[in-house]
């Protein structure tokens, strides 16, 4: 195991407790039973996982799926797409992000902060808002959270590349109302995926050989219906050179470090 990923693996534990706090006082998670987190329910299989990659480097244009390209719960990667949606607002209005969007964008990212998350899914318009920008960006199969539970919006793997290949790809014609996200707005998503805090960094970067072509959010959620985990991971990994877009999404873990494991480990053979 290289340092890096010691290092990754010595702050999990860290990491779900405070996961776990933050998402009780969004109100995205319920206290569970004390087994809840570590021990299935008898006879529950271990949880689910798909992946799609695209090699941003190779010829062809269309994603390698592994597994059923079935609709996930977001968890908290979907505060990339609401970012991209409050960047294509600003577009319109001819505007660059305001001092108080940023405050809340950057933590919102970069540490998975929910209060910002809360506000900025309110800004945008929620589940319609984040519609119309998905119009935009060419995604087919993500449907909005009811209300303010943005963390229930509902996605494939196949469409969070399509997200990231809005935010990591060459971009196209930008007009106000139409087009995707411009360079600027471009660069500035990259740039706060590529500064994710350290206790943050795992999922689909175990894929990666190089940390300078990281860039990565995650997301994680236990559903109190069943004390099952949601644990998902989308990013940019760089092998040997060649710069991949990587989305994992699973459901039904005993708990997030079993979450974890199934997303690395389903990145690593994805990308492989």
């Amino acid at each position: 195991m290289s340092s890096r990923h010691s290092r990754t693996a010595r702050t999990k534990a860290g990491a779900l407790l405070a996961s776990a706090t933050a998402l009780l006082s969004a109100g995205l998670l319920h206290p569970a039973p004390a087994t809840a987190a570590t021990t299935a329910p008898s006879g529950h299989p271990p949880g689910h996982a798909t992946a799609a990659v695209l090699d941003l480097d190779g010829t062809g244009g269309t994603p390698v799926l592994h597994g059923e390209d079935r609709a996930y719960d977001t968890a908290s990667i979907v505060k990339v797409d609401i970012l991209a949606a409050l960047l294509l607002q600003a577009q319109d209005a001819g505007r660059q992000l305001t001092a108080q969007e940023r405050k809340r964008a950057e933590p919102m990212i970069r540490r998975s902060n929910n209060a910002a998350a809360n506000a900025l899914w309110r800004q945008i318009g929620r589940a319609s808002g984040l519609a119309a920008a998905n119009k935009r960006l060419g995604l087919t199969s993500t449907t909005g959270g009811p209300g303010g539970k943005w963390g229930l919006t509902r996605t494939t793997a196949s469409d969070q590349i399509r997200l990231l290949r809005a935010v990591f790809g060459a971009g196209g014609a930008v007009r106000a109302g139409s087009g995707g996200l411009d360079a600027r707005s471009r660069a500035y998503v990259r740039t706060l995926m590529s500064k994710v805090v350290p206790e943050q960094s795992w999922g689909v970067s175990a894929a990666g050989t190089e940390d300078s072509g990281r860039a990565l959010k995650n997301g994680w959620l236990e559903r109190n219906t069943t004390g099952l985990w949601d644990v998902n991971s989308v990013g940019r990994v760089t092998v040997k050179g060649h710069r991949y877009l990587v989305a994992v999404l699973s459901d039904g873990s005993a708990s997030m470090d079993d979450g974890v494991s199934l997303v690395e480990r389903t990145a690593r053979a994805a990308v492989s």
